[in-house]
């Protein structure tokens, strides 16, 4: 009996549509599956039914911030590598998320090759847990 290993899916957390609407067809020309929330509560209550490879998430979003989902997906039993992908990063705001989980902080408009670098080294750095 051989094991199926599924493609990774990467979450899209951007509560502004043509950002989302960009990274989901950005992140798919690579060959990944792409989910996408437009809300943090969103992605949160998905986390019942299924669980992303990878997250990209941004963080100054209404209601739940980015912020706020990286403290509650420390609460989670297994850790999924988030990527902070946010117009508004200073050196401080880049501590506190990394402080909170997240493997990598990029800013927008997000350079293509280094994307594809975090999703790559956050996929191998979870795959090794």
């Amino acid at each position: 009996m051989t094991c199926h290993r599924a493609e990774p899916v990467i979450a899209i957390v951007d509560d502004e549509a043509p950002v989302r609407g960009g990274l989901e067809r950005l992140v798919r020309s690579s060959g990944y599956d792409v989910v996408s929330y437009a809300s943090g509560s969103d992605f949160l209550r998905s986390l019942d039914v299924s669980r992303p490879s990878c997250v990209l998430l941004d963080l100054h979003m209404p209601a739940l911030s980015g912020f706020d989902v990286l403290k509650s997906l420390r609460q989670q039993p297994v850790a999924i590598p988030v990527i902070v992908v946010s117009g508004n990063l200073c050196s401080k705001v880049a501590d506190q998320v990394m402080a909170l989980g997240a493997a990598v902080c990029l800013d927008k408009p997000v350079d293509a090759p280094a994307l594809f670098d975090a999703i790559s080294a956050a996929l191998n750095h979870s795959s090794e847990r």
